[in-house]
């Protein structure tokens, strides 16, 4: 089921839970009963619950979003990296450089073509990635400069291939889900709390405002579901993608 339409179930089905309880409210109430005599107090309780509620939200969102853009950053951080490695060993000879090459590229196709899908689906990278980086690294400490033009692009090279693992073991970290359990339970009942605020207001009289109940119940909806697509970097809809190894590695991932 596509993550949208995951959504759009999820509004409508907190708008119809809101309808629904709202019109057997209206149908079950005494007929004496006046709603606009609404205790100042549950006023101002609801006021406060939904500031709080909102404050709450906001801070989840902003941890998912930093997160989400942690990791593009380790991916931007990986691939540039790996380009660096392919265009510095261009000093070396034919054959060091043509396999120094060769290997990166197979790493990249790799984790293009498998490893994304793993992380997408598993939460987790791949021995064979792991494996073929090492491969790139074993090609480039092995080899021993011949000269002094060499010697000063070895530690570069080094260095490069340094940030191309630890961007590749971040990201390898950031493939879970940033929010804990326990904080799910806290967003999940604060936001059943928050709408059952609305009943005790006695939100029954008019369409409109049944309407704006309904509207507010799936905006809460919505941001709890914007919070659950972006827990997920790189496995959801709005995911982080391997569009930086596309662009530094047209050939290889074309």
């Amino acid at each position: 089921m596509s993550d949208w339409l995951v959504l759009v179930l999820a509004m409508l089905g907190a708008c119809a839970v809101v309808v629904v309880i709202t019109l057997l409210r209206h149908r079950t109430a005494a007929e004496d009963e006046d709603p606009s005599e609404t205790p100042d107090v549950i006023e101002y309780m609801t006021m406060w619950i939904g500031v709080i509620y909102a404050i709450v939200l906001g801070l989840a969102i902003a941890g998912v979003w930093e997160a989400r853009s942690a990791a593009q950053d380790y991916v931007q951080s990986e691939a540039q990296a790996l380009h660096e490695i392919s265009e510095r060993v261009r000093v070396y000879p034919p054959d060091v450089r043509d396999r120094v090459r060769d290997d990166v590229d197979s790493y990249v196709a790799h984790v293009v073509r498998t490893e994304w899908t793993a992380m997408a689906h598993g939460e987790r990278v791949t021995d064979r990635g792991t494996a073929l980086l090492h491969r790139v690294r074993e090609d480039v400490t092995d080899y021993r400069p011949r000269n002094d033009f060499e010697a000063q692009t070895y530690q570069p090279l080094l260095d490069q291939l340094a940030a191309a693992d630890q961007a590749r073991n971040a990201r390898a970290d950031s493939t879970g889900a940033t929010m804990p359990s326990v904080v799910w339970w806290g967003l999940i009942t604060g936001g059943l709390i928050t709408i059952g605020m609305v009943f005790a207001l006695q939100i029954r009289r008019t369409g409109r405002e049944l309407v704006l109940a309904g509207l507010f119940s799936a905006t809460i909806a919505f941001m709890l579901f914007l919070i659950w697509d972006l827990d997920a970097p790189y496995g959801r809809g709005i995911a982080v993608t391997a569009e930086p190894f596309r662009t530094l590695f047209p050939a290889v991932t074309g």
